[in-house]
């Protein structure tokens, strides 16, 4: 698990095309500066640079195997990044809601992608679950239910594998909050 607290590794991240070309190589798998660049329509230059600082921070790293020369193939770290729950920092709160904000974001917009459009999925589409449940939790069972999901996640963590093999990336999207009573406001604090 790595928490990010370090600001400068959050603004790193949470630069929109560094994002994209993140998540990018964590679901296609390994691939070069030029290769982004043209899926992004980014200067090669600028893509390069943006690679090295995703390097800089621990987020993707060079892959050897692939590499020769001065072709360098990058490849996304596999790891488990959170985002702070509270940050004294505001900077680092800053930085984490916006790196929060963007995941949010895209996990919409494929969730609606997939909805519009799910009989192109084939048999993957019987195969998906969507479900909306609740439960009451204290915070340290709350606490307890996120790192077991998590845990279940984890163990079902593959590296990207071609379009052949019969899999493809699949999103797990997972909120786990507290609301707002009946009456639209945060529960009060529990008596001493």
């Amino acid at each position: 698990m790595r928490v990010l607290t370090d600001v400068d590794a959050l603004k790193a991240l949470a630069h929109p095309l560094r994002q994209q070309m993140l998540t990018r190589l964590q679901r296609q798998g390994p691939a070069t500066s030029a290769d982004l660049a043209g899926e992004f329509g980014a200067d090669r230059g600028a893509t390069s640079y943006h690679l090295r600082q995703l390097e800089r921070f621990g987020f993707i790293s060079e892959d050897t195997a692939r590499s020769r020369g001065r072709r360098r193939y990058w490849r996304a770290i596999p790891q488990d990044i959170r985002l702070p729950r509270s940050a004294d920092d505001p900077e680092v709160a800053a930085a984490a809601d916006e790196v929060g904000r963007q995941w949010f974001e895209r996990s919409g917009r494929e969730l609606l992608a997939y909805l519009q459009d799910r009989d192109a999925y084939g048999e993957f589409t019987d195969a998906a679950q969507h479900s909306y449940g609740s439960t009451t939790l204290t915070p340290a069972e709350l606490a307890q239910f996120g790192e077991e999901y998590l845990a279940l996640l984890s163990k079902w963590h593959r590296e990207p594998r071609p379009a052949t093999s019969g899999a493809r990336h699949i999103a797990v999207i997972f909120h786990a909050f507290p609301t707002a009573d009946d009456h639209g406001e945060p529960d009060p604090p529990a008596a001493p």
